[in-house]
C-alpha cells in the first residue's frame, strides 16, 4: 500500500508541484477505494492530477469525456455491427441452429469496450477519469452512481461482468451546474482554484524551464492582475505554460506592451475578453512592471 510520503514523492517525481491538501486527497482515494471529486476553475490542473497518478501508480490512464447527450451505450460498450454482419455472411450455407449463431455473434470478439467496461475488465487497477461530469446530464450521472456503487455491468447476451480490480477513479467537474447530493456523498471532494503567484512561478520555472526569470515573473503577475478581470473565459494555468512556452521560443525576455498586445490570443480565448483585456492594459502594466517598447529607448 502506497504511503503518504510516497505519494507526495511520487508527484514531485512527476513535476506536479502540488500541496498538501492535493496530495492527502490523493493518498485518502487510493486507501479507503473511494471516488476523488475534484471541482475548480478550467484549466488549473484538474485533469492533470489524474495523469500523474496514473504515471505514479505505473499504471493506465482511462478516460471517459463527459458532454451533453452521453449515455450509457457509448461509455460502457457497443456491439461491432459490421464485423457482425460479415461473420453471418461468412456463415451462411453452414448447419447451424439460430441459438448457436446469435451466441456466436453476441460474444465478446464483436464486443467494442468503451471507457467504463475497459476500466472494469482491465488486467490491472486503471486510473479511470471522469472529466466533466457537470456536462453530462443528470440521468447519466445517475447511471454512472451505479456502476460506481457496484462495479459490475450487466450485458444482456452476455452476463454480468464483474471489475476484475477496482479502478481509482478521478471525477472533475468545471461547476458547469450542481451535482447531485447523491454523487457528491459517494466521493472525496478537493477543490483547485487558480494557484498564487509563487506557486504558479514554480510551475512556470518545471515546466518552461528555459524562460527568462525576469520574464517569467511578470507574466505571473500578469495572470494574477488578469485573473481579476470580469472576464467570460478566466485563463487558467494552462494558458500561462502555452504564453511562457511561446514568448520563451520567441527570445523575449520581458514584457511590453507591443508583445502582450501581439499574443494575447495564446492566453484569452473569446474577442471580447481580448478587447476588455486591451482596454485595460495600461492599467495591468501598472501593477506587474511591464513596459511598453517607447520606455525601454
Amino acid at each position: 500500500m502506497v504511503s503518504l510520503e510516497q505519494v507526495q514523492n511520487l508527484l514531485a517525481a512527476q513535476g506536479y508541484i502540488t500541496e498538501k491538501p492535493i496530495v492527502l486527497s490523493m493518498f485518502l482515494s487510493m486507501r479507503l477505494g473511494k471516488p476523488l471529486l475534484i471541482e475548480g476553475p478550467a484549466g488549473v490542473g484538474k485533469t492533470e492530477i489524474a495523469k500523474v497518478m496514473a504515471k505514479a501508480l505505473n499504471t493506465d490512464l482511462i478516460r471517459l469525456q463527459c458532454y451533453e447527450g452521453l449515455d450509457a451505450n457509448h461509455a460502457l460498450y457497443e456491439w461491432n455491427y459490421q464485423q457482425q454482419l460479415l461473420y453471418l455472411k461468412l456463415e451462411e450455407g453452414l448447419s447451424m441452429d439460430l441459438a448457436e449463431r446469435e451466441k456466436n455473434i453476441f460474444s465478446e470478439k464483436f464486443l467494442l469496450k468503451r471507457p467504463l467496461l475497459q476500466a472494469i475488465t482491465h488486467h490491472k487497477a486503471p486510473v479511470l477519469l471522469i472529466d466533466e461530469i457537470d456536462r453530462a446530464d443528470e440521468e447519466f450521472e445517475s447511471f454512472l452512481l451505479e456502476v460506481l456503487s457496484d462495479w459490475q455491468i450487466t450485458i444482456p447476451e452476455i452476463g454480468t461482468i464483474h471489475a476484475t480490480h477496482r479502478p481509482h477513479v478521478i471525477v472533475t467537474s468545471n461547476r458547469v451546474r450542481e451535482l447531485s447530493e447523491a454523487l457528491r456523498r459517494r466521493c472525496l471532494y478537493l477543490y483547485i482554484d487558480y494557484p498564487d503567484f509563487d506557486k504558479e512561478l514554480q510551475i512556470v520555472r518545471s515546466k518552461v524551464p528555459e524562460i527568462d526569470e525576469k520574464l517569467g515573473q511578470q507574466i505571473c503577475a500578469f495572470m494574477r492582475e488578469l485573473r481579476q478581470l470580469r472576464l467570460d473565459k478566466v485563463p487558467g494555468v494552462a494558458e500561462t505554460l502555452d504564453w511562457a512556452t511561446a514568448l520563451a521560443n520567441l527570445h523575449i525576455d520581458h514584457l511590453d506592451k507591443e508583445t502582450v498586445e501581439s499574443t494575447l490570443g495564446i492566453i484569452l480565448k473569446d474577442w471580447q475578453d481580448i478587447r476588455h483585456a486591451q482596454m485595460s492594459l495600461t492599467e495591468l502594466f501598472e501593477k506587474t512592471g511591464a513596459i511598453s517598447k517607447f520606455d525601454v529607448l
